[in-house]
């Protein structure tokens, strides 16, 4: 299997629906094996639009919807 470097990935996130991201990957020349990856939407695209409430949401439990999380 090749590895892809850039390209675009599909996601769909229940909250906002279909995303499109546009990604590049890069080497860690310090780490050979790993790989730091950048997503971004089109700006002023409806993937942008449908990002922008999924960027105010706290890293907690309590800040997602019912459902979405770690704790049952």
């Amino acid at each position: 299997m090749r590895p892809h470097y850039s390209g675009l990935k599909h996601f769909h996130p229940p909250v906002v629906g279909d995303l499109t991201l546009a990604f590049d990957a890069m080497q860690l020349p310090a780490q050979p094996s790993l790989s730091l990856t950048a997503m971004s939407a089109l700006p002023g695209s409806p993937d942008e639009n449908a990002l922008k409430p999924l960027a105010g949401w706290a890293a907690t439990d309590d800040a997602l919807p019912k459902g979405i999380g770690t704790s049952a």
